[in-house]
């Protein structure tokens, strides 16, 4: 058992089939949040895509905005802000102002986007996105940090420019996602953020988690910061169910769908053999589709390869219906946060105790029953 204190999150991309009405879509997205703040989630994490229809956020700073007025004590990522289709002092700006609304409730995460035809629209070679993200990460952090900024690079430039709003935090929470390269960690570490492990369960992502972890830490020691296991985030899809069998036939609702997207937007992380998906994703250890249990035995693999971290975020995907959807976060809430928080460490105790000891205490409860009344009859014979 990991002796870091593990929270718990969700990471809202968010995936919805392009079938659905869009506006009932975000209004359901907005009220989940405050059901996972009831629910007793610690932070939401939301994602910025601009093409393929099922992720459908673009900007994560208006959706927080928003979803920060229907609650009051859950914390919210941007996961992430594409920084290759940004001016660094507009998102510095915004972030600033993000702050002050949400009054510190925003962990900043970056990336160099992760959908290849979100960057063809704009003209972006891919193959430029991860340096041009390390550029504009190093300019959005003097500019938050107050100073006033001249770089001239090959897409942006700035003149004496100041974010002409300092953030709420002192200091702002920062983050950069990690994938399957260490360029991610690198920039983490000579940041000294957190970092946002968004493919945790891919087979190719959870081989490197170890490897990247190391890379941050030894990155990080270059640049005198030390890496922080307590804001370590790791990111899987999971949907429970009181019984694994009632898990497969809750995700029918979506699953298909959601492969057929996966297929064309990203590499596909599993092969299917002629085998049920549902089954694929099971066997490779992917996802979780099954019960609180399940859903415990990954976290703990995970627990097993990286060793002790911060956050687990449930990858939202809409495999299952809307209220199959919030039954498999309360049953998550019911029986997976407690195990990982020793909630009920002495409850078990007491309980099992008493089971251990039950002969006794059974003799002892007689016994007094016993006396009761022969002390009843004792009175009764001194009255007459």
């Amino acid at each position: 058992m990991s002796r870091t204190p593990l929270k718990h999150g969700i990471f809202l991309a968010p995936y919805h089939p392009v079938e659905e009405n869009p506006t009932t879509a975000l209004q359901r997205d907005i009220e989940m949040c405050g059901y996972l703040e009831r629910l007793g989630f610690d932070e939401i994490w939301v994602g910025e895509h601009h093409s393929s229809g099922f992720e459908m956020i673009a900007s994560p700073e208006l959706f927080i905005a928003a979803a920060a007025q229907a609650t009051r004590r859950i914390r919210f990522g941007t996961g992430v802000i594409s920084l290759p289709y940004h001016h660094p002092l507009m998102v510095a700006n915004r972030l600033a102002q993000l702050d002050h609304q949400t009054m510190g409730r925003v962990t900043f995460g970056f990336g160099p986007g992760q959908l290849v035809s979100d960057a063809m629209m704009i003209g972006l070679d891919p193959n430029k996105s991860r340096d041009r993200m390390a550029e504009a990460l190093d300019a959005i952090v003097r500019l938050m940090n107050g100073e006033a900024v001249t770089m001239k690079t090959e897409w942006f430039e700035l003149n004496d420019a100041r974010a002409h709003l300092l953030p709420y935090s002192d200091p702002p929470k920062f983050a950069v996602a990690s994938a399957i390269t260490p360029s991610g960690g690198r920039l983490a570490g000579q940041y000294g953020m957190s970092m946002l492990c968004i493919a945790a369960s891919v087979v190719a992502g959870f081989d490197v988690l170890a490897k990247n972890w190391e890379v941050a830490c030894q990155v990080a020691a270059e640049n005198g910061h030390t890496m922080q296991r307590s804001e370590l985030r790791l990111v899987a899809p999971m949907h429970i169910a009181e019984t694994s069998a009632q898990a497969r036939e809750n995700v029918k609702f979506g699953l298909e769908r959601w492969a057929k997207f996966y297929d064309v937007a990203s590499n596909n992380p599993y092969v299917s053999d002629g085998r049920e998906l549902v089954d694929v994703l099971i066997e490779s250890k992917r996802a979780v589709i099954g019960t609180p249990e399940d859903a415990i035995a990954m976290i703990e693999r995970m627990q097993g390869q990286q060793g002790e971290f911060g956050f687990f975020l449930q990858q939202h995907v809409d495999w299952a219906d809307w209220e199959q959807t919030r039954r498999s976060h309360e049953l998550y809430a019911r029986f997976v946060m407690p195990h990982f928080a020793k909630a009920n460490q002495n409850r078990r105790h007491s309980f099992d105790w008493i089971v251990a000891d039950q002969e006794a205490q059974r003799a002892k409860r007689l016994e007094a029953v016993d006396l009761a009344f022969k002390k009843h009859e004792a009175q009764q014979a001194g009255k007459k």
